[in-house]
């Protein structure tokens, strides 16, 4: 099957298809996707027991190859304590690694702008894992690294825009979940995107639109399905008056004039945008309400209490936050993350590696 951009959507929407009538959930979609072309990633927190759990189911699915970084010996012995087996791990110490002179020059030479001397990158790379496999990625030793299970976001963003940059032609990096509600007759088969939920605090209007057209992209590639966005407000079609709705409806015009090959309406209350039967009450004639499946929320606040909602009295799987607009593929985790949320975060992963 390959990794070719041209195959991807065609065999996760025929896993989709498996997925409506019962035989698959998400992310297993996602995981057997991710076997058809191994892709390798670096999980960096070595010392957090859930990365040890999830690195050994990863190896023993073949969803992945894995990296870690750390003291070979201490990752061992944790294994050990944990009864997990890591055969088949690829374990880097940087202290000992034959690529840290290679990776020093890189970073000097990729952050010198900046202020970076040798001597800065090589004591950076020594103390801090996460800068370590985001040189991994831009050395192409890697494809992707994943983090954030005992790190703010703003640890795992910070190197992977110093040193990855953003992609071509994006605008704005923001963070979304892909969230699969079971017995769920919304969404695209009880399966979304939600965006921006870990990243953008108040985003402006462009900003929106931004998030908006990246979200789309995403959802398409890990969803294989048609993107149909909702812009979310409290209010519907005019049916507030304040500011913050101001702000959508603005977003809402913006996207149509800039991105408008997307399937999108706002403002939209939450209902309007899921629910056939009041999308036909409160916005009728709109192609998007009752049918949406990518969900742009106003601002983080209203993001990151949505999907924790979701996830925890719906019954959930939510996996993210992924970040979308990096030049190559680097992901994040919610520190109430378990080991499962990492497994799944590192088949999404390999699956955008695949794509990139």
């Amino acid at each position: 099957m390959g990794g070719r951009k041209g195959e991807a959507v065609p065999f996760i929407a025929y896993c989709m298809k498996e997925k409506e009538i019962g035989w698959m959930s998400y992310i297993d979609l996602m995981k057997e996707k991710a076997r058809q072309d191994l892709k390798t990633i670096v999980l960096p927190e070595t010392n957090d027991k859930r990365t040890l759990i999830a690195a050994a189911h990863i190896l023993e699915e073949r969803i992945a190859r894995i990296i870690m970084i750390g003291n070979e010996e201490k990752i061992l012995d944790g294994a050990g304590w944990l009864e997990v087996d890591l055969t088949g791990v690829t374990i880097v110490n940087p202290a000992t690694s034959e690529k840290l002179d290679s990776y020093v020059d890189l970073l000097y030479e990729t952050r010198k702008n900046k202020g970076m001397t040798p001597e800065k990158a090589k004591e950076i790379l020594l103390s801090d894992y996460l800068t370590f496999g985001i040189m991994m990625v831009k050395a192409n030793d890697a494809d992707g690294m994943v983090a954030g299970a005992c790190h703010a976001t703003a640890d795992t963003l910070r190197p992977a825009l110093q040193i990855l940059k953003t992609a071509e032609g994006t605008k704005l990096v923001s963070a979304f979940f892909i969230v699969d509600v079971p017995d769920c007759e919304y969404g695209y088969h009880g399966t979304f995107l939600f965006a921006d939920c870990g990243l953008n605090q108040d985003p402006t209007a462009e900003e929106l639109a931004a998030i908006a057209d990246t979200s789309a992209k995403s959802f398409r590639n890990l969803v294989g399905a048609k993107p149909v966005i909702a812009m979310l407000s409290h209010s519907t079609k005019g049916s507030a008056k304040h500011p913050l709705v101001d702000k959508v409806v603005r977003a809402v015009e913006i996207a149509h004039e800039q991105y408008s090959h997307l399937t999108l309406d706002g403002e939209l209350q939450t209902d309007a945008a899921l629910v056939p039967h009041i999308a036909k009450s409160k916005a009728p004639g709109s192609e998007v309400a009752g049918k949406a499946n990518v969900l742009v929320f106003p601002n983080l606040d209203c993001g990151n209490i949505g999907y924790k909602l979701v996830q925890r009295l719906g019954k959930a799987e939510a996996y993210g936050p992924m970040l979308q607009g990096i030049a190559k593929p680097v992901n994040d985790l919610s520190r109430g993350c378990s080991w499962e949320d990492i497994v799944g975060v590192v088949a999404l992963t390999a699956v955008q590696a695949q794509l990139s």
